[in-house]
């Protein structure tokens, strides 16, 4: 057993973005829709430990979501 096996990471799958007011998000009831900064077709950005580390695009099929990583950044690039 390797000792990396044992390594937590914090893994988020940012799809996009927006920014609302405060009363605005509290107006709304279920079924309300909020809208993206990005579209369908844009890039999702993945972050370990709160560093973007590579981009890809989410994936479909049945009841199951997965992401398909299509570029891996260079250390060091900045969002």
């Amino acid at each position: 057993m390797s000792v990396l096996e044992n390594i937590s990471v914090d893994m988020s799958i940012v799809l996009g973005s927006t920014q609302l007011p405060i009363r605005q998000i509290l107006k709304m009831s279920r079924g309300a829709m909020i809208a993206f900064d990005s579209g369908q077709d844009d890039p999702t950005q993945i972050f370990v430990n709160g560093t973007l580390v590579a981009k890809g695009r989410v994936l479909v099929e049945g009841e199951r979501m997965s992401v398909e990583i299509t570029e891996v950044l260079p250390k060091g690039m900045a969002i």
